[in-house]
């Protein structure tokens, strides 16, 4: 298939744009979801919708974009770097214009693995930030399950009503961004990197070249090859990027789940911690069954779609060559 060749200034711009419009409106859904795919003993929420009216009503409006700070000030050489890593790979890996199935393939595992760098430490430092307000919901119900229990084990393990009374200070990205490095330095910030990768990888193996196939439908020759010349409408490409990014999420959503559960690092009453991405796997198997690596699969897709479908649909109407063109 034939591509325009964009200059790499103007694929950051557009990647930086759409990450930021994409993320401000599918923010909330991505929390809920974090909040879901965390739960283990005590369930708080019984699914999206409650998860988000919870939310709303303890923590207010604004407490539905907890962590968005983070996402928007990474999410732009996050969305830029995979936008962009995967068209220069697209086109490194063109012949004659042509890009096979394998080098589509190829190309979106590349731009997997580029854009991890930045992808890690937003996504740990966000998923603190998110599951912050489940914990505080959780020790009100946690604790009269403590007080039924049988003998003194209790004082043990919950504190004094005094104790109890006075919230936990509410986390900062400045403030676990410093407590990390201090106490495991650079690496603390890339707990997880190699679930991430896992999940990442796959996922752009999947959305690009299927991405690519749908936004070509329709703009094909007599000849029946790709017209170069053809550009796909913006709501074909909006929809292309929909349907891609809801079947990658879904697809990649036990990565996800085992990705955010390595990352958390503060847990809930009788949650379990992990000591790696084997350790999870068989923990999360043995005590929930399999249907927990499918938690938060919906919010995903209503995540993921809007939010490479505002990515593609802006990259595609070249808003990065237009600002070009102005400053230019």
């Amino acid at each position: 298939m034939g591509e325009k060749k964009v200059s790499l200034p103007a694929k950051l711009i557009n990647g930086g744009v759409a990450g930021l419009v994409g993320v401000t409106c599918v923010f909330p859904i991505d929390l809920a979801k974090t909040r879901l795919q965390n739960q283990q003993g005590i369930q708080v929420y019984k699914g999206m919708l409650d998860c988000l009216a919870k939310t709303v009503r303890s923590e207010g409006y604004f407490g539905c974009y907890r962590g968005a700070a983070v996402n928007l000030t990474l999410v732009t050489p996050e969305k830029a770097i995979k936008l962009a890593a995967n068209d220069v790979f697209r086109q490194k890996l063109s012949k004659d214009g042509k890009l096979p199935l394998w080098g589509e393939v190829l190309a979106g595992c590349g731009a997997g693995t580029c854009q991890v760098v930045v992808t890690t430490p937003m996504e740990m430092l966000k998923i603190q930030l998110q599951d912050a307000g489940r914990l505080a919901a959780q020790r009100p119900m946690a604790a009269p399950a403590q007080a039924a229990a049988p003998g003194p084990a209790p004082s043990l393990v919950a504190p004094s009503s005094q104790a109890q009374s006075t919230p936990p200070p509410r986390p900062s990205a400045t403030g676990i961004t410093m407590e990390l490095l201090k106490t495991r330095g650079l690496a603390g910030l890339y707990r997880g990197v190699g679930a991430t990768l896992m999940r990442d990888v796959p996922f752009s193996m999947i959305y690009f070249p299927l991405f690519a196939n749908l936004n070509a439908l329709g703009r094909e020759s007599a000849s029946g090859q790709a017209d170069v010349q053809a550009r796909a409408p913006f709501w074909q490409s909006f929809v292309a990027g929909c349907s891609a990014g809801s079947v990658a999420a879904v697809a990649v959503t036990p990565l996800d789940v085992i990705k955010t559960r390595l990352q958390t690092l503060q847990k809930g009453a009788g949650e379990d911690t992990y000591r790696g991405i084997l350790d999870c796997t068989t923990r999360i198997m043995r005590r929930e069954g399999p249907s927990a690596f499918l938690k938060g699969a919906t919010c995903r897709a209503l995540v993921i779609a809007p939010l490479f479908g505002i990515a593609q649909g802006v990259y595609f109407l070249g808003v990065g060559e237009t600002v070009l063109g102005l400053l230019g």
